[in-house]
């Protein structure tokens, strides 16, 4: 029903010659309104904000009215608010639709909440997205879509398993006492009784969120948000096509001429060669078709070698770039940490691999592994794509004061500081210290007094935690053959932590 009316409204006038703001923010729609005045007013030349479209009522076979608002939200993207109500048999129903493409990756938020002020948080569950209660191990599958907060989720879930309980407790008491057991606990959380407890929200279509604020990265593992590429399994679930039986294999790799390996010999008897560029094929991301996959390895000095790649579509036009570093898994983490104390220190080279947590403690800048991928940049381009990238979710370009508007103004102010303090490392106005952890020992920062000490680099190893190494999968590896000829783990060589290091 809904989607035959988003359909119908696609095709109007309206949408054909105002394709551009068909999905502006309400403060911008509410602008460019011609309200008229006293001795004139413009009710007919009104630009409608939501859309009213006769619709079949799916309940009483009668016409109902359906009504769209197509927005944008803060933090977010597009999407369709649609209601509908007949007058009939007084049958409503509303819902909330993604109006973007499937995204190239699915997405996985981790919300840490400890106080009555995080429950107001503005979630947007997409009707391919999963949440899980991780304290509880409750988890809401995919179903309808919703625009609500996370207190008005966990209401949901409490309504939902206290429905039926009376009745349950006269025909199957244990059931009863099973459900009761959860239910006690999620109305503690609803209390405030209950802090602190996670919340994960998992859409393979990357169109799921929950809406971020700026003391999160103050706060290490309160906020987390990673982006993955999809399983086959989930592109056919989303129907973006399964691989043809007779398809060509596209592990088989195609590399520049002069390094072109024998027939159906792929990659193996290739030497990879230092500065020339390999082209794979390889399955897009995006929308499962044949892309290119180019790879080149690039040695930086004092440091190692690296691989650093590119995936462009030519069918949907994904596009992605990250490094990747070689060589064996060392037996212990390195943090290393920049002092920038002048413009200078805002071009040494940066290689920021995709296990790094990167912190600008003077800025409330933290971003966590796996949010960026690996980079291989300046610090004045790695901080200035982080700036860029977490802007562009908050505010539409040029429009940062309308498209703010329904933000409360504390916030906004908050926000505006945020930026404001990273615009200030940028343009060198004040000092600020860079750090880098990477439990696998794959990033870098350039030494320009090398081999001497630099003074404004520090590094220290340590010993990787638990959780670490099962989340690296290097809990259960198993690459050392005994002298029974069985596989076992091997056990890395304990070294003394060597602080100031390069």
């Amino acid at each position: 029903m809904a989607d035959h009316s988003t359909n119908e409204f696609l095709n109007t006038e309206r949408a054909k010659n105002d394709e551009n703001d068909l999905f502006a923010a309400i403060g911008k729609q509410v602008l460019g309104m011609k309200l008229g005045d006293e001795d004139r007013p413009a009710e007919d030349e009104r630009v409608k904000i939501v859309e009213e479209i006769e619709s079949l009522c799916m309940n009483c076979r009668e016409d109902g009215m359906t009504r769209l608002l197509l927005t944008k939200i803060p933090f977010f993207r597009e999407i369709i608010l649609m209601s509908f109500y007949c007058e009939h048999c007084h049958f409503k129903n509303t819902e909330i639709q993604p109006a973007g493409r499937i995204q190239e990756q699915g997405a996985k938020y981790t919300f840490k909440l400890d106080s009555l002020e995080d429950m107001e948080r503005q979630i947007v569950k997409s009707d391919t997205a999963v949440l899980r209660i991780e304290d509880l191990d409750i988890e809401v599958p995919p179903g309808r879509g919703r625009l609500t907060n996370i207190e008005g989720v966990l209401s949901e879930v409490l309504k939902d398993l206290e429905g039926d309980q009376k009745q349950r407790k006269k025909e199957d008491p244990e059931l009863y006492e099973k459900i009761e057991a959860v239910v006690q606990p999620l109305i503690k959380m609803l209390n405030g009784a209950r802090f602190p407890f996670t919340v994960t929200l998992d859409d393979s279509a990357g169109n799921s969120w929950i809406e971020p604020s700026p003391p999160d990265p103050t706060a290490k593992g309160m906020y987390v948000h990673k982006q993955y590429p999809r399983t086959p399994e989930q592109n056919a679930a989303l129907g973006l096509g399964e691989l043809e039986a007779n398809q060509t294999d596209t592990t088989t790799a195609e590399v520049v001429p002069q390094l072109q390996p024998e027939e159906g010999g792929g990659m193996e008897d290739v030497d990879i060669l230092e500065g020339q560029t390999y082209d794979l094929h390889v399955d897009c991301p995006g929308c499962t078709k044949p892309a290119h996959n180019l790879l080149q390895m690039v040695n930086i000095p004092y440091f190692k070698q690296v691989v650093i790649s590119t995936v462009h579509c030519d069918e949907c036009g994904y596009s992605t770039n990250d490094v990747k570093t070689g060589g064996e898994v060392p037996g212990k983490g390195k943090r290393i940490w920049l002092d920038v104390t002048d413009p200078g220190d805002l071009q040494r080279d940066i290689l920021k691999s995709e296990t790094c947590l990167l912190r600008i403690p003077e800025c409330g800048v933290e971003v966590s592994p796996g949010t960026m991928g690996g980079r291989f940049t300046t610090v004045e381009g790695l901080i200035t794509q982080i700036r860029d990238d977490l802007k562009s979710s908050i505010f539409d370009v040029g429009e940062e004061e309308v498209s703010a508007d329904s933000m409360p103004s504390a916030k906004k102010k908050a926000w505006d500081n945020f930026f404001a303090l990273i615009d200030k490392a940028l343009n060198g106005e004040m000092h600020f210290t860079v750090l880098m952890e990477d439990p696998l020992d794959n990033s870098y920062c350039q030494d320009l007094e090398y081999p001497n000490q630099d003074p404004k680099i520090r590094s220290e190893e340590y010993e990787r935690s638990t959780e670490e190494e099962e989340e690296l999968g290097l809990a259960d590896m198993k690459t050392q053959l005994n002298e029974e000829g069985e596989y076992v783990k091997e056990e890395f060589k304990k070294g003394k932590a060597a602080e100031g290091t390069k």
